[in-house]
This record gives structure tokens, C-alpha cells and sequence, in this order.
């Protein structure tokens, strides 16, 4: 049995997979596979307003908001966001890659703060203690931490329109959307297959700014258009579509946090009671979504055995990324406690044969 801790793209329920597999063969009866229908088909409108829909519900989000669905990954985000919101100045808390990235493309459009940055300690930690430039256009912060296995837990209080990249935790427990101008993300770890963007936007945040936005770039142009201005990635709005039915059926948000919670602690637990592994994050910045360790100095050369071994008992993308080493498992909400204890299992029998 394979265990799938990739990063992302990433597991997902085997259900939505299977009837993303027949939708393939054959969409809803229509004797055409879902990869050769028109975007602009009578029978495809119903998806995306569903998907709208049960993002709406799922998220508890308020009135005056808008779901939409784009191509281009979150990394599009990282100018789009400035495009359409940085006028002078925007603040950024820079707590790892994709922070230091989206700050790059804000450069770009204007002045840039860093409120507090933990590039200093390889950003194993959430900066505390930072202060929110009141005279910026927005706030902008990445709220888990993939590469380095932290998170932000917590709906900060703003006094400017906060910006949040939620690629990576988005659905795997309950937010405050009230507290935030604009969420984005990359659909390919706790909502569809790669090649879909999802933005949630608070409407009256738009319209502010005094430069010319190109169509494709401005926020305004998907929204008044139902996120069918130009051709949407049809399949992987569809499985989201089947992923957020799978989430509603099998009690939401909050079913799914206290999953993530039994997760994330069973293998933390394991990790701190090991004599042969480390955590690499600080425990008060400890993402769920992610969980970083590497071996403890003196086993270090046993790294790349262990990943063998890991690898031959069917653990899948357990490899750390280039910047921390070790071991990371990413526990998305499609992940079962199963192949946490399998995990944890792998991690035990190797200690004990050394």
C-alpha cells in the first residue's frame, strides 16, 4: 500500500478521483469526456456555480464577497495582487520562499515593507511582536509554510485590507474571511489537481488604484465575468466541485481541523519522543499541514537509508526540500491517520534496528 505524503500536487480522497475518472470517460451522460466539452456548455455553468456555492458555505463567507477560479497558479497571484491593490506602499510578513517571492513581484508596483522576517533563523518560527504599517494598502501574509513546516494559526486583526496565500491550508480548518480583503491559492493540496487558482475577494477593495490593469490581470474582469472570461481549467474545477461535495458530506472545516489536529499531534508526539529524530520548526510555529524533521546530528549519516527504507514500506514524497534536508510529511485533509501510524511505524523499526 503506497502512503502519499507528497507536497503538492497531493493526495486526494479516492472517491473524487474515481469520479473524476468517469467524468473523464464520460460527463454526466453526455456521451463526451470532460476534456473535450465547451467551457461555455449548458451542463458546465452548474459546476461552477456549485463550486461558488459550497466555497461560500464551506467558509462560512460573508456577503460582499467573490469566488473566483483562474489559471496560472498562486505564483500568478504574487503580481496580481499588487496590480490591483498596491497604489504607494505594501506591507509584507515574510515567514519563508513563497513570502520572499510574492514580495519580489510587489517591488515591482511600488514601495514594499517587511514588517518581520525569520529568514535569519532559516524561518523555522512565525515572527511575533511586528507592527502593521497603517499607512499601506494592504497587509500580505502566507499562512502555512510548506518548505519549512509553519503556520499561522490565527485570523490576525488589521488595520488595512489583509492578504493571505492560503494554497496549502485553505479548507483544513475554520477562518475568520471577514477578517480579509483577498485569499488565494493553488487548488493542488487540499482542493483539486494542479491547474486551477481559487481568489476569494472582498468587492469593495477593487477600483482603488490609478494605473492601467490589463484584462486578464484585473480581478474585476473575472469576477464581472464568472470566472468564464476566457477558457477555465474545466477538469480541475470539476474535481474541486466533487472535493468540496466530499468535504461537506464528511462534516466541513471543522470536521476536518480536528482530523488534522489527531494527525499532526500523533506524529509531532512521535517525532519529540524519538531518539534518533528532530523536529525542525519551533513548536509554538508548528504547521499541521506540513511536518519537517530531520535526524539528530549524530544519526545524520542515516538519511538517505532511512529514505530507502521509508520508500520500500510505502511512504511516497517523504523526501525533505533542498532548504531544511531531513524528512517532511504533508498530512493534507485527504491523508488518513492510517498512513500517519504507518509513518510513525517505518520510523520506530528503523530506530530500533539502529
Amino acid at each position: 500500500m503506497k502512503h502519499n505524503f507528497n507536497a503538492g500536487p497531493s493526495i486526494l480522497p479516492r472517491e473524487v478521483i474515481e469520479d473524476t475518472a468517469k467524468a473523464v470517460l464520460d460527463f454526466q451522460g453526455e456521451g463526451l469526456s470532460i476534456l473535450e466539452i465547451s467551457h461555455r456548455a449548458k451542463y458546465f455553468q452548474p459546476v461552477v456555480d456549485e463550486a461558488v456555492s459550497l466555497f461560500k458555505e464551506l467558509l462560512n463567507i460573508p456577503e460582499g464577497y467573490s469566488v473566483i477560479f483562474l489559471g496560472g497558479g498562486a505564483s500568478t497571484q504574487f503580481c496580481m495582487v499588487p496590480f490591483n491593490l498596491l497604489e504607494k506602499k505594501a506591507a509584507y510578513l515574510n515567514t519563508g520562499v513563497w513570502a520572499k517571492k510574492a514580495m519580489k513581484e510587489a517591488k515591482g508596483f511600488g514601495e514594499v515593507v517587511e514588517v518581520a522576517s525569520s529568514a535569519d533563523a532559516n524561518y523555522t518560527f512565525i515572527p511575533k511582536g511586528w507592527t502593521i504599517p497603517t499607512d499601506a494598502d494592504y497587509f500580505h501574509i502566507t499562512t502555512n509554510n510548506t518548505i519549512y513546516g509553519t503556520e499561522i494559526l490565527e485570523d490576525f486583526d488589521s488595520p488595512i485590507p489583509m492578504v493571505a496565500d492560503m494554497s496549502s491550508d485553505i479548507f483544513s480548518r475554520p477562518i475568520d474571511v471577514s477578517k480579509y480583503a483577498i485569499i488565494y491559492g493553488g487548488a493542488q493540496k487540499n482542493l483539486a489537481p494542479a491547474g486551477v487558482t481559487f481568489v476569494i475577494i472582498k468587492n469593495d477593495v477593487l477600483g482603488k488604484v490609478s494605473r492601467y490593469i490589463p484584462t486578464m490581470l484585473n480581478y474585476q474582469t473575472h469576477i464581472d465575468n464568472g470566472s468564464m472570461f476566457n477558457t477555465p481549467p474545466v477538469l480541475p474545477i470539476y474535481t474541486a466541485l466533487l472535493n468540496l461535495r466530499y468535504l461537506k458530506k464528511n462534516g466541513g472545516v471543522e470536521a476536518m481541523e480536528k482530523k488534522n489536529i489527531a494527525k499532526a499531534n500523533l506524529l509531532y508526539d512521535a517525532i519529540d519522543n524519538s531518539k534518533m529524530f528532530v523536529g525542525t520548526a519551533q513548536k509554538e510555529s508548528r504547521s499541521r499541514m506540513n511536518i519537517c524533521f530531520v535526524m539528530k546530528d549524530e544519526y545524520k549519516p542515516l538519511e538517505d537509508e532511512f529514505l530507502k527504507f521509508a520508500t520500500s514500506k510505502g511512504m511516497v514524497g517523504v523526501k525533505g526540500h533542498r532548504s531544511v534536508g531531513g524528512f517532511r510529511a504533508s498530512c493534507y485533509n485527504a491523508l488518513p491517520i492510517e498512513s500517519v501510524q504507518a509513518l510513525i511505524d517505518c520510523m520506530k523499526e528503523f530506530e530500533k534496528a539502529h
